[in-house]
């Protein structure tokens, strides 16, 4: 299993945010490419940076930042925020990141998923479904559509994505554990490789992902507080 830390990016900074709220962020780094830098020191492999004020606005103001991110580390980066045209996809991929999030997108244009796929490759589009009382979130996850987590997932798999990003938001920043009835119900249902988000706070969290057949698991806030020694966790998943 994939352990991606997280660098989130707001107003320039690297911060935390809780249940998604922007008016309960915590800064941990002035600069991001620090956080970043210092996950690679522990031995990660792949960051998932999210552009949140991307997420919030629809205008990703930290390219440059993420370019930065990319160049100074090396890494793998799965980047989410503010994507919303196969335009801002490619822009992103071609500023280095391995893996793009389409979120708010996937599910008012659908069809761009397919063309994300089929211009970029699988590997390269993942569809990211926020879910909060069984409804996928959007726009910053300010907005509840219709659809389930399943019903999304299931619509983005016949747009031709293989990998999901599935966030509880109510877990979200909380250290509360992980949603892992949800997590592996949309294994099991969807057959997609699902990355697990939103309320890891221990090594234990991280072993039951992996334990339910979870592709990857994101980690933030239990990183960032020191509750999660990643060099440790990283280890301990080696030998799972």
């Amino acid at each position: 299993m994939i352990l991606f830390p997280a660098v989130d990016i707001k107003d320039g900074s690297a911060v935390r945010l809780k249940q998604g709220q922007a008016d309960k962020k915590t800064v941990y780094f002035k600069d991001p490419v620090e956080a970043a830098l210092k996950w690679k020191e522990q031995g990660a492999s792949w960051l998932h940076v999210v552009d949140l004020d991307g997420a919030f606005s629809s205008h990703g103001k930290n390219l440059d930042l993420i370019k930065a991110i990319i160049s100074e580390t090396g890494l793998n980066i799965q980047l989410g925020g503010g994507i919303r045209t196969l335009k801002d996809m490619e822009a992103r991929l071609e500023a280095g990141a391995k893996r793009v999030v389409i979120g708010t997108a996937a599910l008012e244009n659908p069809q761009m998923l397919k063309e994300g796929v089929n211009n970029f490759g699988a590997e390269a589009v993942a569809c990211g479904i926020d879910a909060l009382n069984g409804k996928a979130a959007v726009k910053g996850w300010v907005e509840l559509s219709q659809l389930t987590p399943l019903e999304m997932a299931l619509r983005a798999k016949e747009q031709g994505i293989e990998i999901v990003i599935y966030t509880d938001i109510s877990k979200d920043g909380m250290l509360s554990g992980p949603n892992l009835d949800g997590t592996a119900s949309l294994i099991e249902q969807t057959g997609m490789r699902i990355i697990a988000s939103g309320g890891i706070s221990c090594v234990e969290d991280l072993v039951g992902c992996a334990q339910i057949g979870a592709y990857g698991a994101i980690t933030g806030q239990a990183v960032y507080t020191g509750a999660i020694d990643l060099k440790q966790a990283l280890k301990k998943l080696e030998e799972i």
